[in-house]
């Protein structure tokens, strides 16, 4: 369907694509990856058109339809989400304005005179909307923002007063509608609890057109794609299987390709080594000479492309007592909607708990009151003796001062560190080179979060609440925070979407439900394990 032949691409001085080819047949899923900045979005862009190849082509069968999910959704006001959603199918969303238009203009008192020809038009737009199946595909428009968690009144309301993260989601939704033959998703899964993770999960397994996508979330890749794209070092290689496999195919060809090197290093230390030695006697002189020759005509093996990851050592955080936190009898309501009554929780010592609960159900409430950075309006929250806590909150991303450097910010909070340490704990969390000079205005969210973060471990607490701290990251510093984290000895509280995370992390589960807590020992996968479903919410 989709075919890149040879495509070679250079943005500025960064080289994207060397005479790279692929290609994406008719229904299969295949992920995209590589490092950030690998050109993942511009490949994207080259087969929608809205960029070209500098060489090669990209071909696509005729009639091909094709949808495209990205992180940059544009301006949306004025209309519901569910007519924002159906825009995407074509006239069938021209109808469904106009219908929205005659009804307002039927409700219009001033409008009194026209109405014989108003209602007129009424019915003609009625018969023109269900003659394209417009009822059945308002109802779909419904079914799919409900899976993404929209309500009813979310999706009627103005499109124009929902927050950035629910826009995302109204864009998605358009495409997941128009069910096109090829579908290319630019991280998806960000911005998504886990509901609505699993419900897309379920859709795009079912999905039966062509699927390319990109996703800093394993399993969500893990599950629906068999196929996986990597661009690495301006080539795309193809492997068959999904993220898992192709991390363990990765992994032995990169062993493989090591011990070749080495072979060939060794064999060429020998030549050369023969060469010096009797390049001054005549008796050798004809084999020296073919020797040189040899080594002018060998193909050099390169050694593996080694990714950057620096792993963050946590330095020992002090030890805290066993209480760390306690609610007892907390109330907390928003308006006349109780979101906690007579709430009775404790953390202690070594714990690490995950919380899980619907949209609404007081996920990031319950972390604010422990965290002090909300009031109960009853009840008690204890901290306990000797604990010093680290908090990361999504607005703590909003607080970095943006004139300056990451490095300086590094700085500012640590005056008293190397200047050696600061270096490397920037580059434990993906600031490497010139990127520590960025001005924090500059950042991305996902650079952003990974400074915060940095700041937050450097000197570390022994209690975090941490909530949504995957959200923009990558796979590969989730990895790393992953790693950090299991040898970390404190006590954690945290909220999370991300499942990989979960498993690895948590050591009991508090799930918020509206009859009221319910506690689990054992961590997440204890928790599927028992309740035989992945969240609150969600079934089997």
């Amino acid at each position: 369907m989709i075919r890149l032949d040879s495509i070679s691409k250079q943005n500025g001085h960064q080289i994207l694509f060397i005479e790279a080819s692929a290609a994406l047949n008719r229904g299969e899923k295949i992920g995209l990856v590589g490092p950030n900045g690998a050109g993942k979005t511009t490949l994207f862009r080259m087969i929608i058109g809205q960029d070209q190849p500098d060489e090669g082509q990209v071909s696509i069968d005729r009639g091909i339809t094709i949808g495209y999910f990205s992180q940059d959704v544009g301006e949306m006001s004025g209309r519901s989400a569910v007519a924002e959603v159906m825009d995407g199918v074509g006239p069938v969303s021209d109808v469904a304005s106009e219908l929205a238009r005659l009804e307002a203009d039927m409700a219009d008192p001033d409008k009194a005179d026209e109405m014989e020809a108003i209602i007129e038009a009424y019915g003609l737009a009625q018969a023109r909307f269900e003659e394209l199946g417009g009822y059945a595909l308002e109802a779909q428009a419904r079914e799919v923002l409900a899976g993404l968690s929209f309500t009813q009144e979310m999706m009627d309301g103005d499109v124009g007063a929902l927050s950035g993260g629910w826009k995302m989601r109204v864009a998605l939704a358009r495409i997941l509608l128009m069910r096109p033959d090829v579908m290319l998703l630019d991280e998806p899964s960000n911005h998504l609890d886990i509901e609505s993770l699993i419900w897309l999960e379920n859709f795009l397994k079912g999905y039966d057109g062509a699927l390319l996508m990109t996703s800093h979330d394993r399993e969500f890749m893990n599950r629906i794609v068999g196929k996986i794209i990597e661009i690495d070092g301006g080539s795309l290689t193809t492997y068959g299987g999904n993220y898992a496999f192709y991390e363990g195919q990765r992994a032995i060809a990169e062993k493989q390709q090591q011990a070749q090197y080495e072979r060939q290093q060794a064999m060429l230390a020998k030549e050369i080594k023969f060469i010096e030695r009797f390049k001054a006697r005549a008796s050798h002189a004809a084999q020296v000479q073919s020797r040189v020759k040899k080594l002018e005509k060998i193909e050099k093996v390169e050694p593996p492309r080694r990714r950057q990851t620096v792993l963050f050592e946590f330095p020992q955080a002090p030890r805290s007592g066993e209480d760390v936190a306690t609610l007892k009898g907390v109330v907390k309501r928003y308006g006349s909607r109780a979101i906690y009554d007579g709430l009775d929780f404790q953390v202690r010592r070594r714990e690490r708990w995950c919380v899980m609960g619907v949209n609404g159900a007081g996920k990031s409430t319950l972390l604010k009151l422990v965290a002090g950075a909300s009031e109960p309006d009853a009840g008690a929250v204890a901290i306990g003796a000797s604990v010093k806590m680290g908090y990361f909150a999504q607005h703590a991303m909003d607080l970095l001062d943006g004139d300056r450097t990451v490095f300086q910010a590094l700085e500012d909070a640590f005056p008293q560190a190397g200047q050696g340490s600061l270096r490397t704990l920037a580059g434990c969390f993906g600031f490497s080179g010139d990127d520590i000079e960025k001005r924090c205005r500059v950042l991305s969210g996902g650079e952003k979060a990974r400074l915060v973060m940095a700041l937050m471990l450097y000197d570390p607490p022994n209690f975090l609440v941490l909530d949504e701290p995957t959200n923009h990251l990558d796979m590969a510093t989730k990895e790393m925070l992953i790693k950090a984290l299991s040898e970390y000895d404190g006590s954690m509280l945290f909220v999370s979407h991300d499942r990989h995370f979960l498993s690895a992390l948590s050591n009991r589960v508090l799930e918020l439900t509206p009859e009221g807590l319910h506690t689990y020992g054992g961590g997440y996968t204890e928790y599927v394990a028992r309740t035989g479903r992945e969240a609150p919410g969600v079934h089997g």
